[in-house]
């Protein structure tokens, strides 16, 4: 159940993160409240996860893949571009969550 928590985490901080973007540097109220509630919602999820699980595998699961995830939202709905380097970045960010995975759970 830890996992499903952590999903819904970063799922919640992605959203976040978008919004930051939709904020214009919080000068627009409804998606900074947005961006604001979903950090916060996040960060209960995530206390709630670390509790049943390693904090650095955790941590690490969630930067991750929510990094993967926001580059990903860049590209697909920001207009970002999709670059070599952005996607090297993005494989050997998911490589060291698997590996911490692999390693770090006891």
């Amino acid at each position: 159940m830890p996992y499903v928590y952590l999903l819904l985490a970063i799922a919640v901080e992605v959203v976040a993160t978008s919004l930051l973007k939709v904020s214009d540097g919080f000068t627009r109220l409804w998606p900074t409240v947005g961006s604001l509630a979903g950090y916060g919602v996040a960060f209960v999820l995530l206390a709630v996860v670390v509790r049943h699980m390693p904090v650095g595998v955790a941590y690490a699961v969630w930067a991750g893949l929510g990094t993967a995830a926001i580059a990903a939202v860049g590209v697909v709905f920001l207009d970002e571009p999709l670059t070599f380097a952005k996607i090297a970045g993005i494989v050997l960010v998911i490589g060291g969550v698997v590996t911490l995975n692999l390693g770090g759970v006891s």
